[in-house]
């Protein structure tokens, strides 16, 4: 199995550290997506040939990779991507078809807006990308019971979900899809009250 990634070029701000490097690397490769949530990544023997260092250090790597809890490590098999919905110990990313269910409730949903659109300077900076850049645009409302719940407005970089607009959000949620193709590792949030838009009060 080719495990190896795209060659990249040097980061002008890479770590000088050998173990840092791989690290770097392997964060990166899981970041962007390469390996999949429970796919087998490079083994040791493999990160030692391809960046010339020592055993210990690749294993220093993996240790500090399994203690951020961004890889699962099986003795005599290997090591693989973690299944990805904690971000850290005080933010966890629920589902909220699942958050309704174990209510003992029913979850639907109803799609307004599934589109591709232009970003706009402002939106470019928060996804990574140039202003002008294609972005996939999701306006959802879930219902829990038949009763509007949550107005989901949700842009997404294309390269992180390329069959994004495919998915039916009537059957499955958006976050439910993009953590299966886009495993989450870096998250900033901020929480605000503001009354509803005459838009958003329509839907």
């Amino acid at each position: 199995m080719d495990l190896a990634t795209p060659e990249r070029a040097p980061h002008p701000e890479a770590p000088a550290a050998p173990y840092a490097r791989v690290k770097q690397f392997l964060k990166e490769g899981l970041g962007h997506g390469h390996w999949a949530p429970g796919a087998l990544m490079p083994s040791e023997a493999e990160l030692v040939a391809r960046f010339g260092v020592s055993r210990m250090t690749v294993t220093r790597a993996l240790r500090e990779l399994l203690a951020e809890g961004l890889v699962t490590r099986v003795q005599g098999v290997g090591t693989f991507a973690a299944h990805l919905s904690k971000v850290s110990s005080t933010l966890t990313i629920r589902d909220l078809h699942d958050e309704i269910a174990e209510r003992g409730h029913r979850h639907h949903a109803e799609v307004h807006t599934a589109r591709q659109e232009r970003a706009s300077a402002e939106l470019a900076l928060q996804l990574g990308l140039n202003s002008g850049d294609t972005v996939f645009h999701t306006l959802i409302v879930h219902f829990e019971n038949g009763v509007p719940l949550q107005c989901e407005d949700r842009y997404v970089n294309p390269a992180c979900a390329p069959d994004y607009l495919s998915v039916d959000f009537t059957q499955t949620t958006p976050t439910h899809s993009l953590l299966q193709v886009a495993p989450l590792w870096e998250a900033q949030f901020s929480i605000e009250a503001s009354q509803a838009s005459a838009q958003e009060a329509r839907l």
